[in-house]
């Protein structure tokens, strides 16, 4: 049985905790990872995002990671309104530095594809043992998956680096994919393709004739759903300056306020909440009606 002492001070303890609640306490899931804003379906750790993109992007130590089976890629910028994700492989080659490379996939079960403007150039490539290479009936070497067109002024371009051309490889031995086809599972092994390195590309068509001021990586497509569809729920959670989220068994959708609270709708309740904190907090009016009700209480006992 509750005595009057025990509810006094039950009703004491939490008028001390409502006084000492701060409204910064620390959010969970970041807007940002270091100076690349994140914004759903990514997050910047468990719970927040999109589950399906959990494994794919990451933000460890501020610095936002794209991950495929064939390696991790940081990523320099993401277009959220046109839904295009930029990366870079440290390994590719570009017309400063020629290196060579495993090359670069995606991985097929993953919401993602190659954007129209990606260039792959296979660089260095052995045209008698390559499979992208074939002779004709004049022993005649014709390439069958290369741009003929744009990607021949590609190569010839990148040719004319010094990086490149410090190599002495003939423009014949570069193929370049445009638009991309690595095929249904979206794999690049230059291995088996007898390729030395490759170059991605992505800003050719704005500088053609300067290889110097393309952009050398990887652009890439992404879905929020099958619809693409963004999710009502998260719009208004963002904009009540909330993060999306998820939590529990069946990854339900949840709504990351910045007090660290997590609500099924949005935060909007925390701009009545942290104004009456702040209220409290602020005004010797308001510290002085808790002392005065906490007398009061005690006078009840």
């Amino acid at each position: 049985m509750v005595t009057k002492m025990s509810l006094t001070k039950l009703i004491t303890i939490s008028i001390l905790l409502f006084l000492s609640f701060s409204p910064t306490t620390s959010q969970t899931c970041k807007n940002m990872c270091g100076p690349v804003p994140v914004k759903y379906p990514f997050g910047t750790g468990s719970g927040c995002g999109d589950p399906r993109f959990q494994t794919r992007v990451t933000c460890n130590n501020q610095h936002l990671t794209f991950i495929t089976h064939t390696g991790c890629y940081p990523i320099t910028d993401i277009n959220y309104s046109n839904q295009i994700i930029f990366v870079t492989d440290p390994s590719m080659s570009t017309c400063v530095c020629t290196q060579p490379s495993k090359g670069f996939s995606l991985d097929w079960d993953a919401p993602f594809s190659f954007h129209d403007d990606t260039v792959f150039a296979l660089l260095n490539c052995d045209v008698s043992s390559s499979p992208i290479f074939k002779s004709d009936r004049n022993n005649h070497s014709v390439s069958p998956v290369c741009d003929t067109g744009s990607g021949s002024r590609v190569c010839e371009r990148l040719n004319n680096c010094q990086a490149v051309s410090r190599l002495g490889v003939l423009v014949s031995t570069c193929c370049v994919y445009t638009p991309v086809d690595l095929g249904p599972s979206f794999e690049m092994d230059l291995q088996k393709l007898s390729c030395g390195s490759y170059s991605g590309l992505y800003g050719f068509k704005e500088h053609p004739d300067n290889p110097e001021s393309w952009k050398y990586g990887v652009a890439i497509k992404y879905k929020f759903n099958f619809n693409n569809e963004y999710p009502p729920l998260c719009a208004n959670c963002e904009k009540s300056n909330g993060v999306c989220g998820y939590d529990g068994p069946y990854n339900s959708f949840v709504c990351n306020c910045r007090s660290g609270i997590n609500t099924t709708t949005d935060c909007s309740f925390e701009a009545t909440w942290n104004g009456s904190s702040r209220f409290l907090r602020n005004s010797d009016e308001g510290l002085w009606m808790c002392a005065l009700a906490l007398l009061v209480t005690w006078m009840m006992v």
